[in-house]
């Protein structure tokens, strides 16, 4: 165990933070009114598993982002670890004083995730790049209590730059974690998207960014939502969820300018039979307008797709257009987006309010 000091402002934050490879424990009380169901994951669409009753006094090992949840204490996307499997709400517990620096779990053993710096001399500076001011520098083996992360100058390949305090970042190239490193959100980022409501559900919540989108590109909404549903799997997957990106996008280079960050997903590809994993950046984005938003900007803007405009006032054909310019590969690409827009009459979506 050891006490982390940070310069803030004029300030000096004193933190305790474990060193790697040690855990330390958190005590809180439930406050929920009732039971308070204990989950198998960071979200209400993973199963109840348990509960603890009002008033007891729960320990946590570490903290997940998760499904933003309003509780007896507000609002909180974050879901704490109390046991191998065993998730509960923030919104609903009680710290005394306040809640303290909790770390971060591991992707996959769920353990308590400890980073320290892992060169000589880490510079801090005000920003997530090198153009802004160094604050401090810290040491090698100094352990850092990272709240977010936000995209900047890249450093040996990663353009991650970690937020140790409130403006002060660090390279996420010269950071170690122990046992190993953890999904960290995007600084700024909201919490994961949770499918609620079925097909009509996922509709209904994406009508409105789609819709936005259109106001300015023109796109046709009725298109952006079918796509969004072959693409995301009716927002099923991990991308969307986690990172709202409805599209599917890649990052090449880094994420543009309307996504805030690229992460590392591990993927497929095939050729004919053959198929085989592998990994690839895409991009992450602040919500779903914004995926949405950058959907329409590169319809608009690529060369390839400008006789696709000229029939945004004819959603089947634009649909086939973009397919023929090479949006998809599949054969049926623009059969099934059509299918989708009569099958849940998303045309309806086309005429804005």
């Amino acid at each position: 165990m050891r006490l982390f000091a940070l310069l803030v402002g004029l300030t000096l934050a004193v933190v305790l933070i474990p060193q790697p490879g040690e855990a330390l424990a958190y005590t809180a009380n439930v406050k929920a009114g009732s039971l308070l169901n204990i989950r198998s994951g960071p979200g209400t669409d993973n199963p109840a598993i348990g509960s603890v009753g009002d008033a007891q006094e729960i320990t946590v090992a570490c903290q997940v982002w998760g499904e933003e949840i309003s509780g007896t204490q507000g609002k909180s996307p974050y879901w704490n670890r109390i046991g191998a499997g065993q998730y509960v709400s923030d919104a609903y517990l009680v710290w005394t004083p306040t809640r303290p620096e909790i770390p971060w779990c591991g992707t996959t053993s769920s353990e308590p995730a400890a980073a320290s710096v892992a060169t000589d001399t880490l510079n801090v500076r005000s920003g997530p790049g090198t153009g802004n001011a160094v604050v401090t520098q810290l040491t090698s083996g100094t352990p850092l209590s990272v709240r977010c992360q936000s995209w900047g100058t890249k450093i040996e390949s990663t353009g991650s730059w970690l937020q140790i305090g409130d403006d002060r970042y660090v390279t996420a190239a010269y950071v170690g974690w122990a046992p190993e490193k953890p999904w960290l959100p995007w600084c700024g980022q909201a919490p994961p998207d949770i499918p609620q409501g079925g097909t009509a559900g996922f509709v209904a919540a994406t009508a409105g960014p789609a819709q936005e989108a259109m106001r300015v590109y023109r796109v046709p909404a009725s298109v952006s939502i079918a796509q969004a549903i072959l693409e995301s799997g009716w927002g099923r997957s991990t991308l969307t969820r986690d990172d709202h990106n409805y599209f599917g996008k890649k990052c090449f280079g880094g994420p543009g300018e309307v996504a805030i960050g690229c992460r590392d997903y591990a993927t497929h590809e095939c050729s004919g039979r053959d198929c085989w994993a592998t990994r690839a950046e895409f991009r992450a984005y602040r919500n779903s307008t914004d995926s949405y938003v950058d959907h329409g900007k590169q319809l608009t803007g690529l060369d390839r797709y400008a006789e696709a405009m000229k029939h945004t006032d004819d959603p089947d054909q634009f649909a086939r257009e973009i397919h023929k310019a090479g949006y998809a590969t599949g054969a049926t690409y623009s059969d099934k987006l059509i299918e989708l827009m009569k099958q849940y009459d998303l045309y309806r979506y086309d005429r804005l309010p």
